[in-house]
C-alpha cells in the first residue's frame, strides 16, 4: 500500500475511533440532525457534540445544512458509515493460531516462495 494511501486510510479511520463520534455517527444514519435533537438522545453537552462533529466534518463523514439558526447534520459517505459500523457491530471472533499453524504458513507451498523471490 502507497504510504501516502495509508496516511489517509489511518486518518479516516481516526475519526471514527471515538464512542462519542460512534454514537453520532450511528444516530445520523437514522436521518438528519440538528445539534440540539442530538443533546436530547446523548449523555454529553451540546459543545461537546459540535468539536466531535467538527472532527468528523473534517474527515468528510458528515455535512451540515443550514436551518435558519440551526445546523442539520447528515451522514456525507453512507456507503463508507454504513459498511465501518456494520463491520464493528458483526461481532466477528478473535483467533488464535497454534505454533504449528504459524510454522506451516511460514513454511508455505513451494511455489509460494519461488514467486516471493521473484
Amino acid at each position: 500500500m502507497d504510504p501516502d494511501v495509508a496516511y489517509e486510510r489511518a486518518e479516516l479511520l481516526k475519526a471514527f475511533s471515538h464512542p462519542t463520534r460512534l454514537q453520532i455517527l450511528d444516530e445520523l444514519r437514522k436521518g438528519t440532525r440538528c445539534v440540539t435533537d442530538m443533546e436530547d438522545i446523548l449523555p454529553v453537552t451540546q459543545v461537546n457534540i459540535s468539536q466531535h462533529l467538527t472532527v468528523l466534518r473534517n474527515a468528510r463523514l458528515v455535512d451540515f445544512a443550514q436551518d435558519g439558526a440551526l445546523r442539520c447534520y447528515y451522514v456525507s459517505r453512507p456507503k463508507l458509515v454504513g459498511g465501518v459500523l456494520d463491520l464493528l457491530s458483526a461481532g466477528h471472533p478473535v483467533i488464535r493460531k497454534t505454533k504449528e499453524q504459524i510454522d506451516r504458513e511460514k513454511a508455505g507451498s513451494p511455489k509460494e516462495k519461488v514467486s516471493s523471490r521473484g
